[in-house]
């Protein structure tokens, strides 16, 4: 994902006038009670109220009493125990107390008193329990978070002579990564990235994930072949991965300036954009998904594509094309690519992915994945400045000026 990073300019210490110094002490009062506030059983406690008065008025014996449960219970839900057993003896006491005004017989009073302290002893124990699966849920958030980071690795807003942006949503409930993989790196030959989608959901989609991403990280510093890239990826998913597992994965790399090459596994067409045409990329030679080949016999082709000054791809995964609305309608990926388009990537794919989740009514049911590659103009390249995604630092984009982009010529500068 593009991530950036805003720094304000260095400033000196602030020394607080005396009118600030005042005015510490009412500042610090407020968050005091701020806190106290936020801990504080409200709602339950406004339950309890509206029923004693009820029964004030009313003055109706046990009709109203037993309802003072409701306060308690409710607490469970919101507060920690202490805020439970607080709402359960300020019931307790005021329902003693209307019991005894209005004369209710001892026996079945301490039926219900009897009653009102099981209900905030079971809510203590119930708001117990549910703060500690909160505790253990965030704990389970942060190790997403950085197996996240870990295995889908941040792209930074330009990588080589490209723009970049990256959209990911996991369709696991509380997740923050499935079964959807990308990577973007700078090889020595040239910049080289994958978008990929395994088979199934879960833990062992996202070991897969991981096994591709490693593989592809260390072949594209390696092999000056995109074609062997791909096989090592093959070879190693056919020692590790099941008979009924593959992934779908599409390949590129930017050899020179002016043309992408792109090997096709299985996966949806990559969408090339050239101007306002918006053009999916399909393979002059299908080929089975990674982990199949034995099956099938038949290996990828390289596709070679004119990749000029302002042109953009998009590679995505089926989780964006298969999204359905309540009619049962598909997302119209390019047609809405086409609606969005920007000079700017991370726009067009945050209106991309704004209208996506729109589109399924708030939430995905599969993951995907959004990665949109731009090359942007000389003209645009000489006057960009790009925040680094590492630490925030400007970069003067002059120094990722690119060539005219003619296709294929040696001494066009990268």
């Amino acid at each position: 994902m593009s991530h950036t990073r805003e720094h304000g300019g260095d400033h000196g210490p602030i020394r607080p006038s005396r009118k600030q110094g005042a005015a510490t002490g009412p500042v610090a009062r407020n968050r005091l009670a701020v806190q106290l506030a936020s801990g504080t059983p409200v709602l339950p406690v406004l339950i309890v109220s509206v029923i004693v008065v009820v029964d004030l008025l009313a003055g109706a014996g046990l009709t109203w009493l037993p309802l003072l449960a409701a306060g308690p219970a409710l607490a469970a839900t919101t507060n920690g125990p202490r805020g439970v057993v607080c709402v359960g003896l300020l019931a307790g006491g005021l329902g003693a107390m209307l019991g005894i005004r209005d004369g209710a017989p001892g026996g079945e009073l301490a039926a219900v008193l009897s009653a009102l302290m099981a209900v905030t002893l079971a809510g203590a124990l119930a708001s117990a329990l549910r703060g500690r699966r909160e505790r253990v849920l965030a704990d389970v958030r942060s190790v997403a978070e950085a197996a996240q980071h870990a295995l889908l690795q941040p792209v930074p807003a330009t990588v080589g002579p490209f723009q970049v942006a990256v959209r990911y949503s996991a369709a696991a409930a509380e997740a923050r990564i499935g079964g959807d993989l990308y990577a973007l790196v700078p090889t020595p030959y040239g910049v080289r990235l994958i978008v990929g989608d395994v088979r199934g959901k879960g833990l062992p989609a996202v070991g897969v994930a991981a096994l591709v991403l490693g593989v592809f990280r260390e072949a594209a510093y390696e092999e000056p072949d995109l074609l062997a890239v791909v096989d090592r990826i093959e070879r190693s998913l056919a020692r590790n991965l099941r008979s009924d597992d593959f992934v779908t994965a599409v390949v590129a790399g930017h050899p020179r300036p002016g043309l992408l090459e792109v090997v096709n596994c299985g996966h949806a067409p990559p969408l090339l954009v050239r101007g306002s045409e918006v053009v999916p990329v399909e393979p002059a030679h299908p080929a089975p998904p990674l982990g199949l080949r034995a099956l099938t016999g038949e290996t990828p082709g390289l596709d070679v594509l004119p990749f000029a000054d302002g042109d953009q791809l998009l590679l995505y995964t089926d989780g964006v094309t298969e999204a359905r609305d309540r009619g049962r309608e598909f997302y119209p990926l390019a047609e809405r690519l086409a609606q969005h388009l920007s000079d700017e990537p991370t726009d067009t794919l945050a209106a991309l992915h704004g209208e996506l989740l729109e589109h399924v009514g708030g939430r995905l049911h599969d993951d995907a994945a959004l990665l949109l590659l731009r090359r942007p103009a000389a003209d645009e390249a000489a006057v960009l400045h790009v925040p680094s995604a590492a630490d925030g630092e400007v970069i003067d984009a002059r120094s990722l000026r690119t060539g005219p982009g003619r296709i294929g010529h040696p001494h066009d500068p990268a």
